[in-house]
């Protein structure tokens, strides 16, 4: 691969924003030098003093551009990929839903073909598995006739490429599938969709948990006197997954949320469904209808069913509504969600030898451009 070079912005690393340096790179990051060292024969791309930051990484999204992971299909992944590149994605988990076992299967065989392929767009790193381990109760947009008991058997056959998978601990009796997934360090465990106690959800966390699925949303609430699922997060240094989009979660939690928590146990995803950079109209959800209306997508119910959300916007909304350093949010959406399944030594922050995955954006969170393993795979149009 030709050795090129991204230069004139202003790069962020996890504790601080570089200026005056310019990176080096191929398919990863080869040098961080001074500007005035460059090689002026090297191919560069200026970025006229706009933000480098390394690539955005989404642990938890369904689909995007009016095609899901549930299709089934490479074409349809493909577009989700170039999709979510155009909004700073460089990596992402494509996750499943509650449906049929063989439709979950036939998902993950697409998945583990797609990581092999070269989209022109988001790398996909595994797969999330959301659901079926999940509570009848919590299910929020899935559905229930799908739901199973968590057995290690029904995905012995994907352990290779599962990243993450959401589990009710109360559905596990005895905790039985959570120790039995504790010897694969490849898989993240994470509580979600669950109807949890305090006691059980710490008992979980024990056990194995390390991670929660979108917090607050699908789980038992905070309450004085029954601290439930949402008291076990925070009284845990497990990561959480944060739908900043000010509809799941209300921008005051995110503040409250951070500050318990900390900046390096919160992660950004999108949770985005099919609709998600479409209009407004009807679309599906796991075999469910959507009703998609200017910024929320719902079941007939009202029952809120994914998001429409982007991460370049989870990352403008927490600017917006946080005091937070723009490093500290940058941390949400690249090293952390990279930590938690273990890929922070390859992705996740702009260090020598890790790959060259950069977006660029503006003041704005505008993306200029998406850079995946040194590839230029979208640029805004001027």
């Amino acid at each position: 691969m030709t050795v090129k070079c991204i230069k004139n912005g202003k790069i962020i690393l996890k504790d601080k924003i570089l200026h005056g340096k310019s990176i080096i790179y191929d398919e990863k990051i080869i040098k961080i030098v001074e500007d005035k060292y460059l090689n002026e024969d090297i191919e560069t791309i200026d970025v006229e003093g706009n933000y480098i930051s390394p690539g955005f990484i989404d642990m938890h999204v369904h689909g995007s551009k009016g095609s899901d992971v549930m299709d089934g299909n490479i074409e349809n992944m493909e577009t989700i990929s170039k999709s979510l590149c155009s909004h700073g994605v460089t990596a992402f988990l494509p996750t499943t839903m509650t449906m049929p076992m063989e439709d979950i299967h036939k998902a993950l065989d697409v998945i583990k073909i797609s990581m092999n392929k070269n989209f022109h767009g988001s790398k996909i790193l595994g797969a999330h598995l959301e659901g079926p381990f999940i509570s009848p109760k919590y299910k929020g947009a899935q559905n229930e006739k799908y739901i199973l008991t968590p057995s290690a058997e029904t995905i012995k056959s994907y352990v290779d490429i599962i990243k993450v998978i959401t589990i009710a601990p109360e559905m596990d009796e005895n905790h039985t599938f959570i120790k039995s997934m504790n010897g694969n360090k490849n898989i993240l465990l994470s509580i979600g969709h669950t109807n949890s106690t305090y006691e059980e959800a710490m008992s979980a966390i024990e056990d194995g948990i390390k991670s929660a699925t979108h917090c607050f949303n699908a789980m038992t609430p905070l309450h004085h006197r029954n601290p439930g699922t949402v008291g076990a997060i925070l009284n845990s240094d497990i990561y959480c997954e944060l739908i900043a989009d000010t509809i799941h979660v209300h921008p005051a939690l995110f503040n409250i949320l951070e500050k318990i928590k900390g900046d390096d146990r919160i992660i950004l995803i999108s949770d985005a469904m099919r609709a998600a950079c479409m209009k407004s109209g009807s679309y599906d959800l796991g075999g469910q209808k959507v009703y998609v209306s200017k910024d929320r997508a719902v079941l007939e119910d009202g029952t809120l069913a994914g998001s429409l959300l982007t991460l370049d916007r989870a990352v403008k909304n927490m600017r917006i509504n946080t005091e937070l350093e723009l490093e500290k949010i940058i941390k949400m959406v690249t090293i952390n969600p990279a930590s938690a399944i273990g890929m922070d030594n390859m992705r996740g922050s702009i260090e020598v030898g890790k790959y060259a995955d950069f977006v660029v954006f503006n003041e704005n969170i505008d993306i200029l451009y998406t850079i995946v393993e040194g590839n230029l795979c979208f640029r805004k149009e001027s």
